[in-house]
């Protein structure tokens, strides 16, 4: 016989996720449903969804559609999400209590989207290609170009229409400042902000995108390079009230 109580119960971390890079590894949408359900079996309440790569561009962007074909002739498959699938999959997520945080990985990780639109780069009549194998590349977005920039943010547009998630993860990681430190607009803009590093072009980039989320009730997340790489303005990335995963040993 057991007496009359009550039980309070609740878990210890108020997030609990998973993340999946289908940037590198496709998986198709029921695939991503049935590991959703087990998500919501184990009490996993967010799914980080990595939707794009140097090797692939999985999420369509209909304002850009060279996104999602710039990888058919890759080992990396085609294959991609349609904005379709995407809210059917938020919807399939949200009814099981899993929130669902979208990834577009910029200003490096970017070079699929530099093949399919060069002008964006820091070197638009230059070589472009999407990835084939793994690795840190330099053809980043050019974050002095002002159309560069609207161009993200277009992106982020449709990728909020989707996903309701407060927070907008933008990565940040594994960014070369190699093409900025070569580039006539983003020369101009370093002196004119009076920058000490090329690396602050992407911390400014940052406080940008972070301004816009915001704008749209939107939290901005990113790697934890935006922080730990030498040069990145700690003072202005706190201002973005970033939240910051980390990936790898916090370091200086």
């Amino acid at each position: 016989q057991v007496e009359a109580l009550t039980m309070t119960d609740f878990p210890a971390f108020k997030v609990r996720g998973v993340m999946h890079d289908v940037g590198r590894s496709f998986i198709d949408i029921e695939e991503l449903k049935r590991q959703i359900d087990l998500l919501a079996q184990f009490k996993v309440n967010v799914f980080h969804w990595h939707l794009t790569e140097n090797q692939a561009w999985r999420f369509e962007i209909k304002a850009f559609p060279q996104l999602t074909s710039a990888t058919s002739m890759t080992r990396f498959p085609g294959k991609f999400y349609t904005q379709a699938e995407c809210r059917e999959l938020e919807e399939y997520a949200y009814e099981r209590g899993v929130t669902i945080i979208p990834e577009i990985d910029m200003p490096g990780h970017f070079s699929a989207a530099m093949a399919a639109y060069p002008q964006f780069s820091c070197n638009p009549n230059g070589p472009h290609r999407v990835e084939t194998w793994g690795g840190v590349f330099t053809d980043v977005l050019n974050v002095a170009d002002p159309k560069a920039v609207r161009f993200v943010k277009d992106i982020l547009d449709e990728l909020m229409d989707i996903f309701p998630s407060e927070n907008i993860h933008i990565g940040g990681d594994e960014c070369p400042t190699t093409a900025w430190e070569n580039n006539k607009q983003c020369q101009e803009m370093y002196k004119r902000l009076k920058l000490t590093s090329y690396r602050q072009l992407q911390t400014h980039f940052i406080d940008e995108i972070s301004t816009y989320l915001r704008s749209k009730d939107r939290k901005i997340s990113v790697w934890n390079e935006t922080v730990t790489e030498k040069g990145a303005d700690l003072q202005l990335m706190k201002k973005t009230g970033a939240t910051v995963y980390c990936w790898v040993p916090a370091r200086r």
